[in-house]
């Protein structure tokens, strides 16, 4: 059965220290409340592989067991109260993509 996964892709902020600060202290412990979240990866991004800048700074990874528990998840409360402050903090440098994994 497939796992359902939220990535979440950060382009770099103006203010770097600030955007971590928030980032670990308000907005991964608000994201870990999301039920149904079996895991939270944070990865922070040190270079393109192929050269130039990376177009992303972060990636967040939320993993899922099941279709049913991604979509409970985005249902709730907690992932409201999540997506709103990542619109405080994020807006115009996050990018949601959801993916079926194997």
């Amino acid at each position: 059965m497939p796992t359902y996964k939220f990535f979440a892709l950060y382009k770099k902020p103006e203010d770097v220290p600030a955007f971590l600060e928030h980032y670990e202290n308000v907005h991964a412990p608000l994201a870990r409340k999301i039920p149904g979240l079996q895991k939270l990866v944070v990865n922070r991004i040190t270079a393109n592989a192929f050269g130039g800048d990376a177009p992303y700074f972060l990636i967040a990874e939320m993993h899922f067991e099941s279709k049913e528990d991604f979509d409970a998840a985005m249902a709730s409360d907690e992932n409201r109260a999540t997506g709103k402050d990542a619109m405080q903090f994020a807006k115009g440098l996050i990018t949601g993509l959801v993916a079926e994994s194997d």
